[in-house]
């Protein structure tokens, strides 16, 4: 069906007495406090989770004092009529994860409506590692009972937020003595007993192993310096972030979409309506990445599929961000129902993993947090679908 102006999603803007929760708000978004056991699910939801939250003396020295993920979402400004920015928090608030209840509460809420774990990202470079303090934080703390694992962001930070650009702020610093080190490192987490497994094989994906410089090399290092600490074999799954090659040709086990990255999606920026005359970014339709999900054809390799319940990275690229206009609950879950349906189809119980991106990337728009505009209503959703996947 073709795409109107006037179909872009709310065309009137919350008002600011809605946007603080003073307003009575529909059911949907409302938190449903009834207790439904979400362990005998037959999905297993893998939430991207992001660890900037908190302030580090790295972010103090290239962003300024204090900043932290929050500094750019509340500064972000709608581009045109009914833009839903700044994206406010709801229950959360603009939380500091040195505050260990707020991981706490991440941890409860997310298993109340289903998350099967979370996949914090991990900064390392060559030694070096940022944001570790929320990971450290679930190891050592047993009272945080829920299951979790590792993606290494492989890139280097730079001052674009996209890894591309020259102005590098720390750069990756690999060789076979860096592969060691890292392996020996995240040891501690691979052995928890909280730690993700696939079939007992602790579960480690890398961003983009196409940037290491023998991505086989270090993927049988890894293999063999873990067989020698009695880790056993570990299950190594890669990103299709940029780079959609099979697992395989680096001695991986399998693949992950990264969501929204690489889905051929309606550009759609020619027909918003009244849009800032400086915007230079992209507008895509959401509904376009769901009837992708109903169109997806298997590939020759494992590749677990990948959800996310919106995309606005407007807070990081002013001006010049992509957006997915129409994501709101509802397309969100049909988009989720047809991966969790495709999963269950193709993969023995052991390996039906969805992923996804994110549990709270609020500079990108991708969370599913709650906030003063959906409330619970994305949580209320996951949970609404994956109730339909019970052993």
């Amino acid at each position: 069906m073709p795409l109107h102006a006037e179909d872009l999603a709310s065309p009137e803007a919350p008002s600011y007495r809605r946007e603080r929760g003073n307003a009575a708000q529909p059911a949907a978004h409302a938190h449903d406090p009834s207790d439904h056991d979400q362990t005998e699910l037959d999905i297993k939801l893998i939430a991207f989770y992001l660890p900037q939250f908190h302030p580090i003396p790295e972010n103090d020295a290239w962003w300024g004092r204090g900043f932290t993920e929050w500094t750019n979402v509340s500064a972000a400004r709608p581009q045109f009529p009914g833009h839903h920015q700044p994206r406010l928090p709801g229950e959360l608030g603009f939380y500091d994860l040195r505050v260990p209840d707020v991981q706490k509460r991440q941890i409860e809420l997310a298993r109340h409506y289903g998350i099967a774990a979370f996949c914090y990202h991990f900064y390392w470079f060559g030694g070096k590692i940022l944001l570790e303090m929320p990971l450290a934080r679930h190891l050592a703390d047993l009272t945080m009972d829920f299951p979790f694992c590792i993606s290494w962001a492989n890139e280097n930070w730079t001052r674009r937020w996209d890894g591309l650009d020259q102005d590098v702020l720390i750069a990756q610093d690999n060789s076979p003595e860096d592969d060691l080190a890292f392996i020996d490192h995240i040891a501690g987490y691979l052995r928890d007993p909280r730690y993700l497994r696939v079939d007992s094989r602790p579960l480690l994906l890398v961003y983009r192993p196409a940037l290491l410089p023998d991505a086989n090399q270090t993927a049988e290092r890894w293999r063999k310096r873990c067989r020698a600490r009695g880790l056993g074999e570990i299950y190594l799954v890669l990103t299709h972030a940029f780079e959609a090659v099979d697992p395989r040709e680096f001695g991986f086990d399998a693949a992950v979409e990264f969501a929204p990255n690489r889905l051929p999606m309606d550009d759609i920026t020619a027909r918003i309506p009244n849009l800032k005359r400086e915007f230079r970014g992209v507008i895509y339709d959401y509904r376009s990445a769901v009837r992708l999900a109903k169109e997806y054809t298997s590939p020759s390799y494992t590749k677990f599929r990948c959800v996310c319940p919106a995309w606005d990275n407007e807070a990081r690229m002013p001006g010049r961000s992509v957006i997915l206009a129409h994501a709101d609950p509802a397309a969100y879950g049909d988009w989720l129902r047809h991966v969790c349906d495709y999963t269950v189809q193709r993969f023995s119980s052991s390996e039906r993993l969805v992923f996804l991106n994110a549990w709270n990337e609020w500079a990108e728009a991708a969370y599913i947090e709650p906030d003063r505009r959906h409330g619970y209503a994305y949580l209320n959703k996951t949970r609404q679908v994956l109730s339909h996947y019970r052993r």
